[in-house]
C-alpha cells in the first residue's frame, strides 16, 4: 500500500476552528494522526500580568465568547477564594443560571455543526434556530448575546426581576420542546448513526489514561463533572452528570443533547430556590497567595492557576481548557478509520482552537 501524508486543516469548509492536522493514510484508511498548534495564539496569559486583577475578568472572558461566563466564574472564584471573600447567595443561584443558558447554546451550537459536518444543512440551522431563543434571554437579562459581562469579583453585575424569570420560564418550555422534536433526526436517523455509531471509540480505560473531560470522557463511562464540586449553588440543586457508555461519536452526541435538557431543569432548579439579597459585597485589598480553580464548562473542566504577590497586578494566570486535555484523544481516535471520517471524529471533541491557544 502506499502512505500518504495529507495536511488537513487548518483552514477547512467543514471545520469551524483553524484545527490542524497531519494525516497519515494507506488508501482511504488513516494509519496516523499528529495535530499542530499556533494559528490563533493571542499571548492573552502575558496580558493579564499588566492589568489590574479587576480588569482581567474583561480578558478572561474573550478566551472564548460562547463559554465567557464560565471563564469569568472560574477566575472570580479563584480570586474570591484567595481573598477570603465569601459572596451573597443569590449571586450565587444568578451565576449558575446564566452558565447553564451559556451551557444550553454552547451545545445547540454544536449540534448544529456537528450535523453540518455530515451533510445536514436544513438540521444545522433548525438547531441554531432553537438557539437564538437563548441568546434572547442572554441579550433581554444582561444586555448582551455572547459575552454578557455579568461576574465580578464579590459577586454578580446585574439582577434578574420575577418577571425575568417567569419569561426565562415560559421560554424555556417552547426550547424544551422544540429540541424535543429534534431527538428522533439527531439520535434515530439512519444516515446519523452510519456516520457515527463506531466512529472515534475511546473506551473507558483510555478515556481515564488520556485525562480526557466534559461529554468527551462522559460519553466513555465515566462520570466526572465539575459541577460535583458544588462551586457556585450547585450544592443546592439536584444533579448527577450524564453519562454513556459506548464511547463513540453517537454516545457523545447522545450526552450533549441530553445535557441540553439536564441544564434547562438546572435553571428551573435555580430560579424556584433562589433567595433574597445583595448581588455582591465590595472588595477591599488585593490579591495574594496562589490558588486552584475549577469549573465545568460545555465542552468540560477549565483549570485556572492563580498567583498574586499582593499587588494590583495578578503576577501568574495559567489557564488549561477542555479542548487542550480533548485534543490527544485525536490520535487514538482516528487510526483505523476512513478520511472521509474525520471532519465528524473532530468535532464530536468539540474543539475550541480559540480556547486551546489563548
Amino acid at each position: 500500500m502506499t502512505k500518504t501524508i495529507i495536511p488537513f486543516g487548518p483552514q477547512h469548509p467543514v471545520f469551524p476552528e483553524p484545527v490542524h492536522l497531519k494525516i497519515t493514510i494507506e488508501d482511504e484508511v488513516i494509519t496516523e494522526a499528529i495535530p499542530a498548534f499556533g494559528y490563533v495564539h493571542r499571548g492573552l496569559e502575558t496580558l493579564v500580568e499588566k492589568r489590574d486583577f479587576n480588569q482581567i475578568i474583561q480578558v478572561v472572558e474573550r478566551v472564548c465568547g460562547i463559554c465567557s461566563v464560565m471563564h469569568a466564574l472560574c477566575y472570580c472564584q479563584g480570586i474570591e477564594e484567595m481573598m477570603g471573600i465569601e459572596i451573597p447567595s443569590r449571586a450565587k443561584f444568578l451565576r449558575v443560571i446564566w452558565s447553564e443558558l451559556h451551557r444550553i447554546h454552547s451545545h445547540l451550537l454544536w449540534l448544529g455543526l456537528f450535523a453540518d459536518s455530515f451533510g445536514f444543512e436544513s438540521l444545522f440551522m433548525q438547531f441554531w434556530k432553537i438557539r437564538e431563543k437563548i441568546l434572547d434571554i442572554n441579550e433581554a437579562t444582561a444586555g448582551n448575546r455572547i459575552i454578557i459581562a455579568i461576574n465580578v469579583i464579590g459577586g454578580v453585575r446585574r439582577d434578574l426581576s420575577k418577571e425575568q424569570m417567569q419569561w426565562i420560564i415560559s421560554e424555556l418550555v417552547t426550547v424544551e420542546a422544540e429540541i424535543k422534536d429534534l431527538e428522533n433526526v439527531i439520535l434515530n436517523d439512519y444516515t446519523v448513526k452510519k456516520r457515527t455509531v463506531e466512529k472515534g471509540i475511546i473506551n473507558k480505560t483510555q478515556a481515564f489514561e488520556l485525562g480526557l473531560v466534559g461529554p468527551t470522557i462522559r460519553g466513555s463511562g465515566i462520570a466526572e463533572d465539575m459541577r460535583l464540586l458544588k462551586y457556585a449553588a450547585y450544592g443546592s440543586l439536584d444533579f448527577e452528570p450524564i453519562i454513556e457508555n459506548s464511547g463513540d461519536c453517537y454516545a457523545r452526541t447522545k450526552v450533549r443533547f441530553r445535557e441540553t435538557f439536564q441544564s434547562i431543569d438546572l435553571v428551573r432548579q435555580a430560579i424556584s430556590k433562589i433567595p433574597d439579597g445583595e448581588l455582591k459585597v465590595k472588595v477591599t485589598g488585593k490579591p495574594q497567595g496562589d490558588i486552584i480553580s475549577r469549573v465545568e464548562q460545555p465542552r468540560g473542566e477549565v483549570f485556572y492557576y492563580i498567583k498574586g504577590t499582593g499587588k494590583k497586578e495578578i503576577d501568574r494566570l495559567r489557564i488549561r481548557t477542555p479542548t487542550f486535555a480533548n485534543i490527544p484523544a485525536l490520535v487514538t481516535m482516528l487510526p483505523g478509520m476512513f478520511l472521509s471520517d474525520v471532519p465528524v471524529i473532530v468535532l464530536s471533541i468539540d474543539p475550541c482552537i480559540s480556547c486551546t491557544e489563548r
